[in-house]
């Protein structure tokens, strides 16, 4: 797996890279076949931060870990990655139609996806700081949901394989999720 390793308010050094790499590369036994994958560093006063973003066929696999040294958040994040993964073997398994946690994550990467700096000329009022675009890939709702829940995110855009529609699970205050289904009357 090729890693791209950036810092962002701090230089990387030479021997950080390597154990980054050295840690990350242990996450290589559960894939087949990933290109790469996305590598953060910053520094904020006392707070290391480090985000690791793995693109697979169609699931992001990302975690950030925050400490006061940057090799123990290096440790923690590829610990947490771990086990996100263990978390979802089994889903993974079952919404990869019996391919195995390697076959249903390792496919070609049919898109990527790509933050785009907002245009000026349409914020009058509001202002948007990032935009992304990315490929929609069939799921169902739980498939999306666990996907949801592997970003850490509060909502997830998805194609309904069900339906044939585009949807949006979220996850509600107290805990439950909830389905968006657009009707375009």
């Amino acid at each position: 797996m090729n890693f791209e390793i950036r810092g962002r308010r701090m230089e990387v050094s030479e021997e950080l890279k390597e154990y980054a790499t050295r840690r990350l590369s242990k996450l290589e036994k559960y894939f087949d076949n990933v290109k790469g994958a996305q590598v953060l560093m910053s520094v904020e006063g006392a707070r290391h931060t480090i985000e690791v973003t793995i693109p697979l066929n169609g699931i992001i696999l990302r975690g950030e870990e925050t400490t006061n040294d940057m090799y123990t958040a290096i440790d923690s994040v590829e610990e947490k990655l771990e086990k996100q993964i263990d978390k979802y073997k089994t889903k993974l398994y079952r919404h990869g139609r019996g391919a195995g946690l390697k076959r249903a994550l390792a496919d070609e990467i049919k898109s990527q996806i790509k933050a785009e700096p907002a245009e000026q000329e349409n914020l009058e009022k509001f202002k948007i700081v990032r935009s992304k675009r990315f490929a929609l890939k069939p799921m169902d709702e739980e498939e999306a949901i666990m996907q949801m829940n592997m970003l850490g995110h509060n909502f997830f855009v998805f194609f309904n394989a069900n339906t044939d529609e585009v949807n949006v699970v979220y996850k509600r205050k107290n805990g439950d999720f909830g389905l968006i289904e657009p009707d375009f009357d």
